[in-house]
């Protein structure tokens, strides 16, 4: 149970009823830290807007290496909700999610690709306090990804140490959105 209460759709108002049924076209459920955050609906609106946003302006980066890439640092910032999401997230891109039970040998598993064994290791590097990001690295993202993918890679892992460090304080854990290998969420039609 998240250390401040959800917001129940009875106790929302107009707006935020509108937000959660929307929700639950997309994903089949209310996510969690959008009913906690509907205790400030401003911010809930602009954080969803926000995402919505986001998604539509990542256009150069390839989606396995986005998704990768944000469940890692979600993997590194111990945030279960995240995992659990970006995990049905994966699954719903096509994308091989037995693999994640190998996140953490990355560097040396044949799992992962070149550019994503790059990604991975800088959202682990961007994920460290201090931040371990170096020249080299960013040089090499850069030839891999061009500026444009570089940029959109930092700025999702940047995104996801937002949502992961918010979860992680406000105590939002997994919510089932995947369930072994099968996901609870139906894939878009």
């Amino acid at each position: 149970m998240p250390r401040i209460p959800v917001v129940a759709t009875k106790d929302a108002g107009l707006l935020t009823k509108l937000l959660y049924r929307f929700a639950i076209r997309r994903f089949g459920a209310v996510p969690e830290p959008f009913a906690v955050a509907a205790h400030q609906p401003a911010l809930l609106r602009a954080s969803g807007i926000h995402e919505l946003l986001v998604a539509k302006a990542v256009k150069n980066l390839p989606v396995n290496i986005q998704e990768l890439a944000q469940y890692r640092t979600a993997v590194r910032l111990g945030c279960s909700w995240c995992v659990d999401f970006g995990t049905m997230l994966q699954k719903h891109h096509g994308l091989d999610i037995e693999r994640l039970k190998n996140i953490d040998d990355y560097a040396t598993s044949d799992l992962f690709t070149h550019q994503e064994r790059l990604a991975l290791a800088y959202a682990d590097a961007m994920s460290d306090t201090p931040v371990s990001v170096t020249d080299g690295q960013v040089a090499e993202l850069e030839r891999e990804f061009g500026r444009a993918g570089l940029w959109e890679l930092t700025y999702l892992i940047g995104l996801e140490n937002l949502r992961a460090r918010t979860n992680s304080a406000l105590d939002i854990t997994d919510q089932g959105f995947t369930s072994g290998d099968a996901c609870r969420v139906p894939l878009p039609g």
